[in-house]
């Protein structure tokens, strides 16, 4: 390819551009938008531009497996749906076709506390689809205790696998595109499903979910003591936290920086992952999300130390181009470039992986 010319056509960027142009601009803009200047969005992707896989060869490692297992839920492939707010902004079907879709592609769901639909319309979506799909639920810890003891409780019956607890947001960050769109409230006809009919919560439910700087280990300490679901720590980025996550009794983590939404001046999650991963050694599994787009970015986490690695905007451009089947899409490109990256790596699974096969572009062969 010419120096300087565009990029080839991928299944995604087809479907990011399909997107774009079937949303309302206003929409579009939330979902593709970051805090501040963006520059946490854009580095989560130039980061992994920056990395590159060493290969190994004559292994014999024979095809690949991409399937790996998550807090003793089985995925057919190491990339989940990461949690993102309204999808019947981008679909009228909302995420109860990105249920389905994940369902198909044998993978877990984690369903946004901010969803347009509720909990349960959303694990029984999945399990139409697949009697053992997997959904996990995003919650925000609410500053109102029986709030957050409510929203366990109908996870907990709507059959979750655990709960992803987003840490990184004691105040929403600052969304300039948002702020000069003046979108700040869902159109008429769509809620915020999950916070409906709650204590203390407007009736009939609204987008506003409570934020506090206030909150701390005690909350989570307070949930953990409250429900039979393991829990996800969502948005750690420094060790020290990794570690103290791991003696409170976390079941993982998921490196995040909520996909530059929050803190601007936050580091890319790819240049996180490693002290992370050494902080907490096998206690306890590490996810990630941020940035990945290809196959290649999800062996390069996974070579890192990730045990499977988040997406959050990709699954949103698939549900707005083409519903359901672009969300199938999606996750069918990314599993069948997994599983062709690895082979191309010599490694048959995620355990013949090794940090010593990613190295920083420019910079020989020497190990990250």
């Amino acid at each position: 390819m010419t120096p300087g010319r565009d990029r080839p056509p991928t299944v995604l960027s087809e479907l990011r551009e399909k997107a774009r142009t079937r949303l309302d601009p206003v929409h579009w803009d939330f979902f593709e938008g970051g805090a501040g200047t963006e520059t946490a969005l854009a580095e989560n992707e130039r980061a992994f531009r920056r990395l590159a896989l060493l290969p190994r060869v004559l292994r014999g490692a024979g095809p690949a497996d991409t399937a790996v297992t998550l807090l003793g839920d089985r995925a057919e492939l190491p990339v989940v749906v990461s949690p993102t707010a309204f999808h019947r902004l981008a679909h009228p079907d909302g995420e109860l076709a990105t249920a389905r879709a994940t369902a198909a592609a044998g993978t877990v769901l984690i369903t946004s506390m901010a969803a347009t639909t509720a909990v349960a319309e959303v694990t029984a979506a999945a399990r139409s689809v697949r009697a053992d799909a997997a959904v996990w639920f995003q919650l925000y810890l609410q500053p109102a205790p029986g709030v957050t003891e409510e929203l366990v409780r109908r996870a907990e019956q709507a059959g979750c696998g655990a709960l992803v607890v987003t840490a990184d947001s004691p105040v929403f960050g600052r969304r300039a595109r948002d702020d000069h769109n003046g979108f700040h409230d869902l159109p008429a006809g769509l809620t915020a499903a999950n916070m409906r009919d709650l204590p203390g919560a407007p009736p009939g439910g609204t987008r506003d979910i409570a934020m506090s700087p206030a909150l701390s280990w005690d909350d989570l300490r307070r949930l953990r003591a409250g429900t039979r679901l393991p829990i996800v720590l969502k948005g750690v980025l420094h060790p020290d936290d990794a570690r103290r996550a791991a003696d409170e009794g976390v079941a993982a983590l998921l490196v995040s920086n909520h996909g530059g939404r929050q803190l601007d001046a936050a580091p890319a999650t790819v240049d996180a992952l490693p002290a992370v991963v050494a902080a907490v050694g096998d206690r306890l599994p590490v996810l990630l999300d941020g940035g990945v787009r290809t196959g290649s970015d999800v062996v390069i986490a996974l070579a890192l130390g990730a045990a499977a690695v988040g997406i959050g905007r990709p699954a949103l451009w698939g549900l707005a181009a083409e519903g359901e089947d672009g969300v199938a899409q999606v996750l069918a490109e990314l599993r069948a470039d997994v599983a062709q990256v690895m082979t191309l790596c010599g490694a048959r699974d995620r355990g013949d992986l090794s940090r010593g096969q990613v190295v920083v572009r420019g910079q020989g062969t020497a190990p990250c």
